[in-house]
Order: C-alpha cells, then structure tokens, then sequence
C-alpha cells in the first residue's frame, strides 16, 4: 500500500537509542526509528520481540530505562499516558457490555465541556466514519467481532488523537472479516489523514497495510522499509524467512569485483549485482528466491533469461493457485514453485519432469 508521499512529511514519532528493562531481561535494545506524520507505520515480529512493548512506550503506558521517545517533537519523558496525542484499540477491543454503541463511543468525552448536543453530533460522525450509522441505540452486547472493532475504532478516533495505535485489532476476527477489516482500515486512515501504528505477527498483513515496517527480532529493529523493499531485498536471510516464504540454496562465491560471481546449488554459476548481495559475513552463504519468480514452462514456452530441468516431488492445489515442490537437477533440497491456475493450464503430476525458467535478477545472496 506504500504512501511515497508520507517520505516527505514531518516525524510524529521518534525514537533515539530506546531501551527497555525488566529487572534482568533485555526487552527492547537501543531502539533507534523514526514515523512519519500521517504514515500507516508496522511493528511485525514473533511473540516475544518487543513490539508490544514498544508500543505501549508511545501510548505512556510502560516508563523505559533509558533513550528518547518524542511525539511530535515533544519528550514524552514523564508525560502521563491519559495527556498524550495517542489513543490505542487493543486487541480485545475494551467494549463496555452494559453500554449502548453511542455510549461506547462517547465515552471519553464524559467530562468534555462541549455541549450534549455537540457531544452526540460527533458521536454520529465517528460512528459514520467506521460505517455503522444508525447502531448508536444498539447494545454492545449485541455486536459482531467486526462490528466490536469499529465501536472501538470509533470511540479511539473521537477523540482526534494524533497518533492511533492499534495492538493487533484484528486478530480475534475469521479470515474473510479480518481481510474485509484490512481494507476498511486503510480507507479509514487515508480519510483521517492521522499516523497509525499496528502491531501483527501476520506478515500479509503488515505487507498489505503499511506505508513501511520495521521487522524486529528479539528487542530490536532487524530492517526498517517499504513492503517492497522488505520483500525483494531483505536484509539478512532471518529477515526473509519471516517475511512470507523463500528458497535457500546453498551457494559458493567464486569472485567479487564489483559484481558478484556465485556458483549456487540447482542454478550454477549466476553474476549478481551489488544490490542483490546482503551482509558481509566470510563464512557459508546462500541464495534466495522467492516461489513466484521461478515459472514452470509448459509445451511451446521457452524462457526468457534461464532455464533449469526439474522433477516434480509435490502439488498442492489452492483453486487460484498450484504450488510445486520440486528439484532442480544437481540440487540435494527441492524448492517450491508457485504458479496461478488460468484457464487451460495443466496441473503436473508428482515424478513429471519439466523445465523452470528464472531470472538471476530475482536472487539475493546472504552471506
């Protein structure tokens, strides 16, 4: 979903060498980022990895042993969470059962002098906003798990806070909701036009949502980029085995001098470019690929870079797509093939052979 345009704003958030301390454990390790204003902004990780707790760290709700977090320019050094810019959506969503949606909602303007009728007219525009017009008489009690989180977001957003943080919202609703929950989200920011900061461990998500995601493993920031960059170009090879999924194929260098020669398992000898070279270890190195930039080729295609012979080990059958495991000759490992099911294309059986077209600009090296 990238945003260029959000490069060019001004930071909202801004973290300088952040630590974290629980007695002995080392929750967050020099946490050194900045957001930008009105940026869909991702923490992605494994439980564990300190994105939570960073989180909280902007709303107020955890102190931090050490370093600098600025909202908008501001040391938030001893700034209570309750007089900070930030409202949060936490996962369970925090609905009150005994209120109505419009009391939900209006919740946190209880001791806002407005008057009664201000007070219910932006009620009526949050709840326009998040697309339930009309539920304000409803009980909470009587909601849907989307519906939930809409009252949630409503009653966040009513409040107009500056930044809105968002500890995986989506994670208690089924799959069709939480894709049909992504898309609204999206919508829902670009109108408000404020940051919004979502913590996920689900990958797709993160890719799919954010301006730019910072991956973090174990209490730091492992890659700080664009969903793109953070797909094609990962930085190291613990980075893109987490984000969706690619081939490792052990590899050898052969030489460097300004590009790089490699002799790679399955694939032979490949010149990679500077830019495809991640790291600067001595010890073992690999390639990677990712499923869809290998293409099987079918009877009457040739490739148009190279092409490799292959044996089928395994399909598995997704409707819109087939995914192949197979191996390259002079490969000890299989590696898996994507491929979409378009109207008259076979499904290979396994033990078929066939011939796989790739492209050597489609490889990273980690080292």
């Amino acid at each position: 979903m990238t945003n260029t345009a959000t490069t060019d704003r001004p930071d909202m958030i801004e973290f300088r060498d952040v630590h974290k301390y629980y007695g002995d454990y080392h929750a967050l390790r020099g946490i050194t980022a900045t957001i930008k204003a009105g940026e869909f902004f991702s923490l992605l990780g494994p439980s564990g990895c300190g994105k939570t707790t960073l989180l909280r760290t902007i709303a107020g709700f955890e102190s931090i042993s050490s370093g600098v977090v600025l909202i908008d320019g501001k040391n938030m050094e001893g700034v209570a969470a309750n007089v900070r810019p930030t409202n949060m959506v936490f996962q369970s969503y925090a609905i009150f059962p005994h209120l109505s949606v419009e009391e939900n909602v209006g919740f946190g303007l209880r001791r806002d002098p407005m008057s009664k009728a201000d007070k219910a007219k932006a009620v009526a525009e949050a709840l326009e906003m998040v697309g339930l017009k009309g539920y304000g008489k409803r009980a909470a009690h009587a909601l849907s798990g989307g519906q939930r989180q809409r009252v949630a977001l409503a009653r966040a957003l009513i409040l107009k806070p500056k930044v809105l943080l968002l500890d995986e919202p989506l994670s208690a609703l089924d799959k069709k909701m939480r894709e049909q929950m992504q898309v609204e989200l999206i919508r829902l920011q670009r109108q408000v036009g404020i940051t919004f900061i979502l913590v996920t461990h689900d990958q797709e998500e993160a890719l799919v949502m954010s301006d730019r995601i910072a991956v973090m493993f174990e209490g730091q920031i492992a890659q700080l980029a664009d969903p793109e960059t953070l797909y094609r170009r990962p930085n190291s090879r613990k980075v893109a085995d987490f984000i969706g999924t690619m081939n490792f194929m052990p590899a050898k260098i052969l030489s460097e001098n300004g590009k790089v020669e490699v002799e790679a398992m399955g694939f032979g000898r490949v010149e990679l470019d500077a830019s495809q070279v991640m790291g600067s270890g001595s010890g073992e190195v690999s390639v990677g690929l990712r499923p869809e930039t290998l293409t099987i080729l079918f009877e009457g295609q040739t490739a148009t870079d190279r092409e490799s012979m292959a044996t089928v080990e395994e399909v598995v059958y997704y409707g819109d797509m087939t995914y192949y495991d197979l191996r390259l000759d002079g490969a000890d490992h299989p590696v898996r093939i994507s491929m979409r099911n378009v109207f008259g294309r076979p499904v290979l059986d396994i033990g078929a052979r066939t011939r796989v077209a790739w492209s050597p600009g489609a490889l990273v090296l980690f080292r």
